[in-house]
Parts: C-alpha cells; sequence; structure tokens
C-alpha cells in the first residue's frame, strides 16, 4: 500500500482548518465495532482453513485402492446402467496397474488394466486406464488430504459416472472380514432378469459371518425382518464373494445374487457390484 503524507503538521493536529470543521463522532457503538473486527477475524480464519485443506503431499495418492462406481453410459448408442469395481495400485512414477470389473446392463466384464496419472499439490487427480483390449477410460478427481479417499467421476463422452476410492491393504485373508456389517443396495433388473422382471431393487439391512464363510443375510422391511443364508469369501488381493438369496419382502421378491466387492478402510467398508446378469447394482457395506 503507497505510504499517505500527513497535510497537516503536529501542531494543527485535532484544530479545524479555515471554515473546515471537525470530523462528527461515529454513530457506531464501540462494542459493534469490536463485533465487526471479530467476525471479519473468523471469516479470514475460515479462508486460511479453507485453503489448507486443500494441499496435498506428493505421496498421499500412492499404493493400493479399491474403487466402485455407478451412474450411466451411452456407449451403445442407448442409455443403460454401469456399475463397475476394482483395485488400483498408484505408483511413485505416474504409472498404474490393476483389476477393473464393470457390469452393463447385464453384460460383465472383468480386465487387468494399466495406466497412467497425474496428481497435483491442488489434491486434483486425473488417470487413464487401458484393460487388455486396448480400450481406454479417463477419470478425474479430488483425492482427501493424506490420501485417504478420493472422490472421481469419468470424463469420457457419453458417460455419467461417479465414484470413491478407499484406501485397501497389500493383501486379505477371511480374518480382514468383520464379523458385521450394515449393507444397502440399490440397483435395476436387466433384460436378462428370469421371468421378464423389471424396475429398480433396493434394501437395507445387515450381515453376520462365521470364520468358515457362513453368511446370514438380516433384511430390513418396513414393519419387520427377514433372514437368509448365504456364503462369503476373501481373495488375498482383497476381493470378496457373497452369495446369497435376498428375502422377499415390502412387494419384492426373493432375489438371487452374487456380489463381487472389495474390503477397504481396513476393513471398515466393503465396496461392491453384482456380478449376476440379472441385475445392475451397487452395494456398500459398515462395520458395526
Amino acid at each position: 500500500m503507497p505510504h499517505r503524507r500527513l497535510l497537516t503538521s503536529p501542531k494543527t493536529l485535532g484544530k479545524p482548518c479555515g471554515n473546515a470543521r471537525l470530523a462528527e463522532p461515529s454513530l457506531v457503538p464501540a462494542h459493534l465495532k469490536g463485533m465487526r473486527l471479530t467476525r471479519l477475524a473468523i471469516l479470514v480464519l475460515l479462508s486460511v482453513a479453507a485453503h489448507a485443506a486443500d494441499v496435498c503431499g506428493r505421496n498421499d495418492l500412492y499404493g493400493p485402492y479399491g474403487f466402485q462406481f455407478s451412474g450411466t453410459t451411452t456407449i451403445s448408442g442407448v442409455e443403460i446402467p454401469v456399475a463397475g469395481i476394482g483395485r488400483i495400485e498408484f505408483g511413485d512414477d505416474g504409472a498404474l496397474n490393476g483389476i477393473s470389473s464393470v457390469n452393463f446392463n447385464g453384460l460383465y466384464l472383468g480386465n487387468p488394466v494399466t495406466g497412467t496419472y497425474e496428481f497435483g499439490s491442488d489434491c486434483r487427480m486425473s488417470m487413464s486406464l487401458q484393460d487388455d483390449s486396448g480400450a481406454f477410460q479417463r477419470f478425474s478427481g479430488t483425492v482427501a488430504p493424506g490420501g485417504k479417499r478420493v472422490a472421481f467421476h469419468q470424463t469420457d463422452p457419453g458417460t455419467v459416472e461417479r465414484g470413491v476410492m478407499l484406501r485397501t491393504a497389500a493383501s486379505c485373508t477371511n480374518t480382514d472380514f468383520r464379523p458385521s456389517y450394515t449393507f444397502t443396495m440399490s440397483g435395476v433388473y436387466t433384460p436378462l432378469a428370469p421371468d421378464g422382471a423389471t424396475g429398480t431393487i433396493s434394501a437395507t439391512g445387515a450381515t453376520n459371518a462365521t470364520s468358515n464363510g457362513s453368511l446370514t443375510i438380516v433384511r430390513k422391511l418396513r414393519n419387520s425382518e427377514v433372514t437368509a443364508a448365504g456364503t462369503v469369501n476373501v481373495e488375498s488381493n482383497c476381493f470378496v464373494n457373497f452369495e446369497f438369496t435376498l428375502p422377499e419382502g415390502d412387494g419384492q421378491p426373493a432375489i438371487p445374487m452374487k456380489l463381487r466387492g472389495i474390503v477397504v478402510n481396513e476393513g471398515k467398508d466393503i465396496q461392491a457390484i453384482s456380478s449376476d446378469p440379472a441385475e445392475t447394482l451397487s452395494a456398500r457395506f459398515t462395520a458395526r
């Protein structure tokens, strides 16, 4: 700010010059002036905190992550539902590799992927994946400081897909699957659904598992709960396979289900999609 010179000498300070009148006393009470200053200070602090939260370190995005996304695509010429699950490992040289599985309106595909990524101190990231067929998929997202969570979306034309990546372990065993989870799931029947089933699918409830892979599904209904048996197994790369029949209720029939998921966040969460051709569906399991 440029310096301002005094227009009067020290001797004339406080005295009126010529016909000039002394300034009127401020009509703002002193305690309100303090409130104004306090509010300004709070706004400044909030602004500083917001900017500080957007700073990431170069190693915040590194190592293995499990991801899940869902949405729609017009890659076939018409809009269809899509849901994906996978595991990606970010290296320190801008390269990545992993496995990606996608359910395109009942068509389930799983492929190894390789690619590259960019990540800046502003926590923004972008990545390009190529599967073994040679096809590319491109994504952009925001990394939480520390790298625990990444929110992303696909940027290819004709796609409306959003998802989340969470850290996963280098390897997993059955002990990484918690004894009990709550779950939510939602999706739609595909043209491959038996008996011409159509419409949406949604359910909430809980699971209870034993160490030998037996699973009990408890589905919450409007006025009651119903249970069914199933199985679960955890692979060494932290993928999880569920097989069970979702019990009927609230106007929905019993639905045989196969889910493919991945253990993330130290086993506190499992992200999953349907690997069954009868439905395109996403599910989230949270340890309780």
